[in-house]
């Protein structure tokens, strides 16, 4: 039997990358939830069966998770895995950590993550020497890409959602990291990632057109945040791209502590995606994305 609830784990896909995707793990001991998420995530691990086509888990094969401890006043998860862990290529460490630390903190209650293997706490990687001095959290971001030339010390990261497709043609989002100046509204930054589009050669898809413009950033006073977008390939009334309506609220949900979004397009304040959701109307984030089919 498998869980009502869906799990959401962070797998590799085809191009490399850390992608969020929504499975029905096994049904279990509920204290052990955290366990199961983290076998998934193991190469050639007990639930390799659920994965769908063109993904694979980033922990080295036999890794075992021994032990999670979340301690709720710190919102911390300890983890403790065997030797085996320590079995990875040191091109593989930001994956390993980016994709533990994501899986993790998708809990509620969970935002910070500790690292353990056979009863020592680890300081720093294993085998690329990542510090670990401190508890990852997802400021570390994930699918980090580096502007030529900016200077780290002068940027912000924001997280923007790109779009890819599985071998099978199934629509899903990647979320990436992306680096502008300091000092930036972060909204309006990663919005402005989100038009610029993918880098070539990672398989990611635009989500907006060539022709999408931003006019306007608006926070209400009740946590709501509006985007104004220009865009002349639509015509008044006509129902917009789900694809590019989800990719533009969970931008702005990633860059504004989860507000809810309300998106008007030409002026219009009456916008309805192709999935019939009504984005003119403030919405939040869905709890679940990238639920693909096996």
């Amino acid at each position: 039997m498998t869980e009502k609830e869906l799990s959401t784990v962070y797998l590799e896909n085809e191009h490399g990358l850390i992608a969020p995707v929504a499975l029905h793990l096994p049904e279990g001991d509920a204290s052990l939830r955290l366990n199961r998420m983290l076998e998934t995530i193991v190469q050639e691990g007990p639930y390799d069966s659920l994965i769908p086509a063109g993904f694979a888990g980033v922990l080295p094969a036999g890794t075992e998770v021994k032990a999670v401890t979340v301690k709720q006043d710190e919102k911390l998860a300890v983890v403790e895995f065997n030797g085996a862990f320590a079995d990875y290529a040191k091109e593989d460490e930001r994956k390993i950590l980016e994709a533990l630390t994501w899986t993790l903190t998708e809990t509620p209650g969970v935002e910070k993550v500790q690292l353990w293997v056979d009863g020592e706490k680890l300081n720093e990687m294993p085998v690329g020497g990542t510090p670990l001095d401190r508890p990852l959290s997802r400021s570390i971001g994930i699918n980090l890409q580096l502007n030529d030339g900016s200077s780290l010390s002068q940027s912000s990261p924001v997280v923007v959602y790109f779009s890819a497709a599985t071998p099978d043609g199934v629509q899903y989002f990647v979320p990436v990291t992306r680096f502008v100046p300091a000092g930036n509204d972060p909204v309006k930054a990663a919005l402005g990632e989100l038009l610029q589009g993918p880098q070539r050669g990672d398989g990611l898809e635009r989500v907006v057109t060539d022709n999408t413009k931003l006019e306007s950033v608006e926070k209400s006073q009740d946590g709501v945040v509006t985007i104004s977008l220009q865009d002349d390939m639509f015509e008044a009334g006509e129902k917009l791209p789900a694809q590019m309506m989800q990719s533009l609220v969970l931008t702005v949900a990633q860059n504004a502590e989860d507000s809810k979004v309300r998106i008007w397009v030409n002026g219009q304040k009456e916008v309805v995606g192709m999935d019939n959701q009504k984005y003119s109307e403030p919405v939040m984030r869905p709890e679940t994305i990238n639920a693909i089919p096996l």
